[in-house]
């Protein structure tokens, strides 16, 4: 006799049933033709009303516009991905400047907090989204990989990964398995800025335990309840999964996302030659702020070359940022890699370092310690910012107010006769170092902006003149190194691939955009933006012989022209067979309507009178 509550019926019978496991019914939702619920064995178990794509997202939209918080906002958008993928990005695409600040940064900071509180909720249950691999799993690696790839359909095996330990999230700690949020917001940024395909991404967790006591306590939380091995164990675990990822998947593209520092320098260096990879912290980050750079120094209205740069932070993050700004002083300018690597000045939690400070360096720091410094050790940024007296300060500390008022009033008195550059770029919002508003408030009106997360426009007071700030968004950049890399397969990412596609971000405002002074390209064209950056990245790619895609090297070959300068007003047929329109061909795009999502449906032979409308009820 079956158990209390359940019948002859298995439930995975009865599971399968009830959740319409047929991607084209769960995509479709309410517009799935009446004839094609026939078909499908539906009629009679969904409403009656047909209606179409854009109906749905009406409704979407209601929905989330209702929620109170962002953290309700990101439960429901996460529901909605996990049951209709295609409504998901629809709403994304066309809602993007609304919604990316839900499901990435800020708001999945709070997420990834609370991650472990709110999974359940997340997805149906039993839906897979990714990886979740215990450092006490790792002998069991290739059973986990074959397991994943049960759970996915023919012909979707991932492309690409975002992976991460959990233990630098944004600049909120170690989180441990909780930073699982990261790959899945970054991957919905793929999909939504550069059409990768979303049933092609990989979220993985590497949940090698947490130092952070409070989710060790926590009886709800969800990953493995211990604290973090040494260096030595973690390189060895980290590098085996990474080793039976790449076996298994030889051409897919692996992002390394939020790992401590030392680890992600750690990680970087030992796979970068070795297999597809990439880091985001460190290089995303100096790809995007370099972009945002370029266009800064255009009107600074003082010489690159005389330029006094100040860091203050000395993470990965930070010292990725710097090293891609020498290489452009380097590469644009013709300065010596000794006199670019001197225009910068770092300044950590013991004050500006030095080689002669007297402690113990961590190793990415030794490359900018100064040695012109004498006898001279500043202890604070307010002593370092005289002793430098910078025309760009630039923050990756994670201090909330780390540039006071007193701060940015001197950095305007020591630019009175050029623009002052300031870019507080630490994530969340309760760890930027200063606001939008602050910074024009104390410069009159006159900074040279960026920052790592969304501030609101800023009206001048007395006027009506709005200024929109620059907001140094990796978004921008490592959706289209990632497309770049999936379809030209480069052997490895070099630093010249990613600071091509930093020029080409410069190049990409157009001419409104430069007119306003702004520093980033609006928000609403990233598509068209990623596309440009990916046909920089290839093009690079295959100039430096890496390109491994005989297709792309053949198309660059057949139009040497550079197409950085690309516009939607060029003549008919100027890039017609060129890289940037075969890279925005292969961009992946939701339906627009039911007969888009039918015809692209790999199960859709299974239903000889799939999708043809029988009376009123069908059109949509």
């Amino acid at each position: 006799m079956p158990p209390y509550g359940v019948d002859s019926e298995t439930c995975s019978d009865r599971r399968s049933r009830s959740s319409s496991p047929d991607p084209l019914a769960s995509n479709a939702g309410t517009a799935l033709p009446y004839a094609t619920r026939s078909a499908l064995h539906l009629k009679g178990l969904v409403p009656s009303g047909v209606e179409n794509f854009v109906m749905q997202e009406q409704r979407a939209l209601e929905q989330l516009n209702i929620k109170s918080t962002n953290l309700e906002k990101y439960i429901f958008l996460s529901w909605l991905r996990s049951t209709n993928i295609n409504l998901f990005y629809r709403l994304v695409l066309h809602n993007l400047k609304q919604i990316a600040p839900v499901i990435y940064t800020p708001t999945v900071g709070q997420a990834c907090q609370e991650y472990s509180h709110i999974y359940p909720f997340l997805a149906p249950p039993n839906a897979v989204d990714g990886l979740y691999i215990s450092l006490n799993e790792v002998d069991n690696i290739a059973e986990i990989i074959g397991n994943y790839r049960e759970s996915i359909s023919k012909g979707d095996e991932p492309e690409i990964t975002v992976i991460t330990d959990g233990s630098r999230i944004l600049g909120l700690g170690d989180l441990g398995m909780n930073g699982m949020g990261i790959p899945v917001g970054k991957l919905q940024l793929y999909v939504a800025a550069a059409g990768l395909n979303p049933n092609r991404c990989l979220p993985i967790v590497l949940d090698f335990g947490t130092d952070t006591e409070k989710y060790l306590e926590d009886p709800l939380y969800l990953g493995i309840r211990q604290h973090r091995p040494d260096d030595a164990s973690f390189y060895d675990s980290a590098n085996r999964v990474v080793t039976a990822l790449h076996e298994a998947f030889p051409n897919m593209f692996i992002q390394f996302e939020d790992f401590s520092t030392e680890h992600a320098f750690g990680l970087l260096e030992h796979w970068r030659r070795k297999a597809l990879c990439f880091n985001d912290d460190i290089q995303g980050t100096g790809c995007v702020i370099l972009g945002g750079f370029i266009s800064a120094v255009e009107q600074a209205g003082i010489p690159p070359q005389h330029q006094r740069i100040m860091f203050v932070g000395a993470g990965s993050a930070g010292v990725g940022v710097a090293k891609q700004l020498v290489d452009y002083f380097i590469i644009e300018y013709g300065i010596l890699e000794s006199e670019a690597k001197a225009m910068f000045w770092f300044v950590d939690s013991h004050g500006m370092i030095t080689a002669n400070r007297g402690d113990k360096l961590a190793q990415h720091k030794v490359y900018f310690a100064r040695t012109d410094n004498g006898t001279i050790q500043c202890k604070s940024i307010e002593e370092t910012l005289e002793y430098v007296r910078p025309t760009a300060l630039i923050g990756l500390s994670t201090i909330y107010k780390a540039f006071s008022e007193k701060i940015l009033r001197r950095m305007n008195e020591i630019n009175a006769q050029s623009r002052p550059i300031i870019f507080p770029l630490s994530n969340p919002e309760t760890k930027a170092e200063c606001t939008f508003e602050e910074a024009m408030r104390c410069t009159d009106n006159r900074v040279l902006f960026a920052s790592g997360t969304a501030f609101p426009e800023y009206t001048i007071p007395g006027t009506e003149d709005v200024r929109v700030p620059g907001q140094g968004n990796n978004m921008y950049v490592f959706p289209a190194i990632g497309l770049g890399a999936v379809l030209c397969k480069p052997a490895c990412i070099t630093d010249t691939m990613i600071y091509a596609v930093s020029k080409a971000l410069a190049e990409s405002l157009n001419a409104e955009e430069k007119g306003k002074g702004e520093l980033y390209p609006r928000i609403e064209r990233i598509r068209e933006v990623s596309a440009q950056l990916a046909a920089a990245f290839i093009r690079q790619a295959v100039r430096e012989g890496l390109a491994k895609d005989t297709k792309w090297v053949e198309l660059v070959k057949c139009n040497p022209a550079d197409e950085s300068d690309f516009a939607s007003d060029a003549p008919d047929g100027k890039y017609a067979e060129g890289v940037l329109r075969e890279v925005s061909r292969f961009m992946w795009h939701p339906a627009e309507s039911f007969e888009q999502l039918r015809d692209a449906c790999p199960h859709q032979h299974h239903h000889p009178v799939l999708g043809h409308s029988h009376g009123h009820n069908d059109k949509i």
